[in-house]
């Protein structure tokens, strides 16, 4: 797609989460994404808040917003905006920032090493806004002085807040702190494996088995997703469109590099994300359900779903979505 294209799938992607809205699901995540139409809206705050009036009881949540290119007390009042609006239906997702496109930071003049430091000092910076008055903060980004945070958040004390961890490290140093999480797209083996350490490093630094459940129950797992009467047409549909969004993430970096000679961690080998195999689940309603079946037997919390697979028209995008609701979902209620 062109930039021509970006005004017609920001309407059609508004309509998508008021579909699943109507539907019934239970959360529309926003990913955050520069310069090169991966996300057509841009950015997640802005089109958070037109769901919020747009949606009735949805959750809207963040998978995730770029912390590194975010201002902290901004951020912490649009939330309690956002978080007002909808009447505490926000999940504030935060990341570091892209792993891989260098470009993002460059756009914001952001140097790509900070970007770790300042999520960890920009969500500090937010969870003290939301709940102190006469904040004080003598940081290494930012040094602010502040009387009181308006507004304040619908959710006391604050929106439910949860990070994305890309890596097995920054996995269990959420699980170190008692944290849920959020895990990128991975094989079931590498899902299960970081599941049983997750667990396994709860227990190992005093949680109890309720609190290892409730962290459990609130992390999510990605995996791409198409649904249609057939396998034949689901393969058919979607797998061409998972390779050309593929395709389509790797071009624009790949153009940084010839023309700057610059790039973010090169991987070895394709990572189970770029891997249809892993990547995407597909099929009718009987043959989703058995896929989704073995994830839900690792225990996980919930399985965040992309259906708009890179060019997929809007008509497609949402018969797969409805067919998910209608003969997926409720087996798994």
């Amino acid at each position: 797609m062109t930039a021509a294209d970006d005004s017609r799938v920001i309407d059609e992607t508004l309509r998508e989460a008021q579909l699943c809205d109507e539907l019934g699901m239970d959360m529309v995540w926003l990913a955050e994404h520069h310069f090169d139409g991966i996300c057509a809206y841009v950015d997640p705050v802005s089109f958070a808040a037109a769901l919020a009036t747009a949606t009735k009881r949805i959750s809207i949540g963040f998978a995730v917003a770029q912390m590194s290119l975010h201002h902290p007390v901004r951020m912490a009042e649009q939330m309690a905006l956002i978080d007002n609006l909808s009447h505490g239906r926000l999940v504030v997702g935060l990341g570091r920032g892209t792993a891989y496109n260098i470009y993002d930071y460059q756009g914001y003049g952001i140097d790509p090493d900070e970007a770790f430091e300042r999520l960890l000092e920009s969500e500090e910076i937010m969870l003290k806004a939301w709940t102190t008055e006469n904040l004080v903060h003598e940081g290494k980004f930012w040094q602010i002085r502040m009387p009181q945070l308006r507004p304040q958040p619908y959710t006391q004390p604050h929106p439910f807040i949860i990070r994305a961890c890309s890596g097995e490290e920054s996995m269990l140093g959420q699980a170190r702190e008692g944290r849920p999480f959020l895990m990128n797209v991975q094989t079931n083996e590498t899902t299960r494996a970081r599941m049983d350490k997750y667990r396994a490093t709860l227990a190992e630094h005093g949680y109890d088995a309720a609190h290892t459940q409730q962290c459990v129950d609130k992390t999510w797992v990605w995996r791409n997703i198409f649904v249609a009467d057939s396998d034949a047409e689901a393969r058919a549909l979607a797998l061409p469109a998972f390779d050309e969004m593929i395709a389509f993430r790797h071009a624009m970096r790949e153009r940084i590099y010839r023309e700057q000679g610059v790039r973010m961690n090169e991987e070895a080998k394709t990572p189970a994300r770029a891997q249809a195999d892993h990547a995407v689940i597909c099929g009718t309603p009987d043959t989703v359900a058995k896929a989704i079946a073995e994830i839900d037997d690792i225990g996980v919390g919930g399985l965040l779903l992309q259906f708009r697979l890179g060019g997929l028209d809007y008509a497609n995008t949402a018969r797969s979505i409805e067919l998910f609701m209608r003969e997926v979902a409720p087996r798994f209620q």
